[in-house]
């Protein structure tokens, strides 16, 4: 830690540290930026002095960032990354240089934020929450222990009152606008397009690869609003699919300064979207901003790009590939993606989901590839009884199933998985879908993780 602040042991250890900020779960999700902001003035403000690239969007912010981070850190700059949920461990959440923060630096900034915490608790704001206190603590990472030349910065919800919003990026992205979060974003994919559009900040340029007439209307009033260009996919820049060769799908990109070939290893055509998204980012960065990468080192960058739990081909004896897909939009691209990438005999699909998602259109997409459902339950406070998603899928059976498709209910996800892979034959294919809460749990089980700690 530097030495510009010396912070008093109000926790001892790193576990007491993740435990205290998660302690603060309860709190809830409360949209609002006064909590974050009182932060911050205590603190001095050490965001203004960070470049952010900050994303949005209802899927493929975790891939974007890092397509983004991937690329950077071949081009040679320092890259700070902060994203939500985790996968293995609470300090997955913030990267440096693809590093997670090491545990020691993260309880000395605990400590720095614990009296700040209380202190504002005590007042007419309340507690800030789990992901405020995270928020904060990624920012006096980057501002004062790492210092990166250029931090990726997902919004943990929405955007608008998402406290990641604190932040004035350098460029923003909006991946998609779809149907998730409808209990705090809006029932409407327009209500929830205006919350992802809160980022858009005067004078910074935003690129987005939403489809959406009403949405593509609402993001181009708000950037002619705040007087920024928004660089639209179909307008200011395309990309198509051209083919795959090995482990890699590839896309032509052509934007308004360069023109590339691209190779992926990420699956799936949605993936090539964010990966194109992305690389106008870049190219923007390069244009406007001095930022210098040779198109050699941006292509590896993509090559490399790796994100656990989407589309990730975890086991080759039986197949089976995890895939966080837990929205109706989420689960249309891992329909195609398998449709696409992973020929096989038999779909057998192992899935659990959080009590507040749409699991009834999400069900209608990726029933009729499936020949056996197994459904369970994630080991989360917010999870959906198995029993009460059997009642959908049921109801679903016979007008979107597959013929023959066979519904199995086993709550306990470690039964589940065992019963996934007796039912795979080599011919088959195995998935894991649904809240990376069950993700995170099949992965470390499967790769003999023993430390993982998952969560948001």
């Amino acid at each position: 830690m530097g030495d510009q602040f010396e912070a008093s042991a109000y926790l001892n250890t790193y576990t007491e540290a993740v435990d205290w900020i998660n302690g603060l779960i309860p709190f809830g999700i409360r949209p609002g930026m006064s909590r974050i902001e009182k932060m911050m003035e205590l603190l001095h403000n050490p965001h203004r002095r960070l470049k952010f690239i900050h994303v949005a969007g209802t899927n493929g912010k975790g891939s974007t960032c890092a397509f983004l981070t991937r690329v950077l850190l071949q081009s040679g700059y320092t890259v700070g990354t902060f994203t939500s949920p985790y996968i293995t461990k609470f300090t997955n959440r913030f990267q440096y240089n693809g590093e997670d923060i090491p545990e020691e630096t993260l309880l000395a900034l605990a400590n720095r934020l614990y009296p700040i915490v209380k202190d504002i608790a005590a007042t007419e704001l309340g507690s800030p929450t789990m992901f405020e206190v995270s928020t904060a603590l990624a920012i006096l990472y980057y501002a004062e222990e790492c210092v990166p030349d250029v931090v990726v910065w997902e919004t943990g919800l929405g955007g608008r009152l998402d406290v990641t919003n604190i932040v004035f990026p350098v460029v923003s992205i909006i991946t998609n606008v779809g149907m998730d979060h409808t209990d705090v974003l809006g029932d409407t994919v327009e209500q929830i397009a205006f919350e992802k559009a809160g980022i858009i900040k005067s004078g910074v340029p935003v690129v987005s690869c939403v489809q959406q007439p009403e949405v593509i209307e609402l993001l181009r009033k708000k950037a002619e609003e705040c007087r920024t260009t928004l660089y639209l996919a179909g307008e200011k820049f395309t990309y198509e699919y051209t083919g795959e060769q090995g482990p890699y799908q590839s896309f032509h990109f052509e934007g308004p300064f360069h023109e590339y070939d691209v190779e992926i290893g990420m699956k799936g055509e949605h993936q090539i979207a964010n990966a194109a998204g992305a690389l106008m980012a870049l190219e923007i960065l390069r244009q406007y901003m001095a930022f210098v990468m040779d198109e050699e080192d941006i292509l590896q960058g993509f090559r490399e790009t790796v994100w656990a739990g989407r589309m990730e081909e975890i086991s080759g004896s039986p197949r089976i590939v995890l895939d966080g897909a837990h929205n109706p939009e989420g689960a249309e691209s891992l329909r195609k993606s398998i449709e696409r990438h992973y020929p096989h005999e038999r779909l057998n699909l192992m899935m659990g989901m959080l009590s507040n998602k749409h699991h009834e259109s999400y069900l209608k997409h990726i029933l009729p590839i499936v020949d056996t459902l197994i459904l369970t339950e994630p080991d989360f406070r917010k999870k959906m009884d198995a029993a009460a998603l059997h009642e959908i899928a049921e109801g679903l059976k016979h007008s979107y199933g597959k013929p023959g498709l066979q519904i199995i209910v086993e709550p306990d996800w470690k039964n589940a998985l065992e019963l996934l892979k007796s039912r795979t034959e080599a011919e088959d294919l195995a998935v894991v879908s649904g809240t990376l809460y069950l993700i995170s749990d099949v992965r470390a089980a499967l790769l003999g993780q023993t430390d993982s700690e998952k969560g948001w």
